[in-house]
């Protein structure tokens, strides 16, 4: 009897445990998936690191990507992808895959703060070296939730406004929705360019009755057409959009110019706090005989101020068109004696402790 029950005890404890394991599994059954996502994509990380520390940009490069698409599965947060979307992008730029580069490094600085100051600079550079090589395209559609195509190639996603990275030469993208007229535009982009482009789809024409046909109800009289004063005058739609591309690009350059002049400002603070160690004071550099040092430095002073007042007047840009677009809307309705359309667009500053823009809401 003895030997019976202690048979039975260790049976009993361990149908416990299965039990208990398999109410947690039950309670969370991404658990597993999860952890085993999460390592994959940390296994892959330590694989691109060691690759791009050899200089193996390739093997990185394929590292990296796969990371990436592990940690959108995984439970990782926005800025573990903007770090390694940032050094996807440094790969590709290190292989001359200029418009994938730009694409993943404008991806990671959407969360500059969540990102390192070293890795910002590093992706601020590679992002102006990989601009420098391609076309910089923003795209206004209107309605927002059509159909977008690329030199015959989908997009994959629906917003109002697109900001592409593409190979200089022609390019054609057409937009299509159902209920609507196709719109088709094309343009020619030059290197180190930005192109705007909007594309509206008309409704539809709805078709006509054939002759004869019973009618399936009254006959209802036709809408008035609106008078004269409700008509726009001027293509309002596409310069609101035009200012508000024009407007969202200038605030982004002044930052990126303003802060490549902090960086440059806080490296001659340092290696000025280091000379004055070594015995140099405010107007060694002005000496007929100055040191060599001196002509390195009165270069970064230049670049510094040089990315400065690109910044400011970058800045002043982005807001002069920002207010012209908000203020658009007042000026349709005070100025050209027309009532604004119920269906406009709705321009909102928006601005955070890293980024700025325009918020445009509605439809047009």
């Amino acid at each position: 009897m003895r030997h019976a029950l202690l048979s039975v005890l260790p049976c009993a404890f361990l149908g416990i445990v299965a039990a208990l394991e398999g109410v947690a599994s039950a309670q969370d059954p991404h658990g597993l998936a999860g952890s085993q996502e999460t390592s994959t994509a940390e296994d892959l990380l330590r694989r691109a690191r060691q690759a791009r520390d050899a200089r193996r940009w390739a093997e990185a490069e394929a590292a990296y990507e796969a990371a990436l698409k592990a940690a959108d599965a995984a439970w990782t947060t926005d800025a573990e992808r903007a770090e390694i979307a940032a050094e996807l992008g440094l790969c590709e730029l290190a292989l001359g895959s200029y418009r994938d580069a730009a694409d993943h490094l404008a991806q990671s600085l959407r969360h500059r703060g969540a990102l390192r100051s070293p890795l910002v600079e590093r992706a601020e550079d590679g992002l102006l070296k990989a601009e420098s090589r391609v076309v910089t395209l923003y795209l206004g559609v209107s309605p927002p939730d059509a159909e977008v195509f690329v030199d015959g190639k989908a997009l994959g996603r629906q917003a109002p406004t697109y900001e592409l990275f593409l190979e200089p030469g022609q390019h054609t993208v057409r937009a299509r929705l159902d209920g609507h007229s196709e719109a088709v535009g094309t343009f020619d982009g030059q290197a180190g360019k930005a192109s705007s482009l909007t594309l509206k789809l008309p409704r539809a024409p709805e078709r006509a009755a054939p002759p004869g046909a019973a009618s399936a109800g009254p006959v209802r009289p036709e809408a008035p057409s609106p008078p004269p004063a409700a008509r726009r005058a001027l293509p309002l739609m596409e310069l609101r959009i035009g200012g508000a591309a024009l407007a969202t690009a200038g605030l982004a350059a002044g930052t990126v110019f303003l802060l490549r002049a902090d960086v440059i400002d806080g490296n001659l603070a340092e290696r000025d706090m280091v000379r004055r160690r070594q015995g140099w004071t405010p107007t060694t550099c002005w000496w007929p005989n100055a040191p060599s040092p001196c002509a390195e430095i009165r270069k970064e002073v230049a670049e510094r101020g040089r990315f400065a007042t690109l910044g400011n007047v970058a800045l002043v840009t982005g807001a002069v068109f920002g207010i012209a677009t908000a203020a658009s809307f007042l000026v349709e309705g005070w100025l050209l004696g027309s009532t604004p359309a119920r269906e406009g667009v709705h321009v909102i500053p928006s601005a955070t402790g890293t980024q700025a823009g325009l918020v445009l809401l509605g439809v047009w």
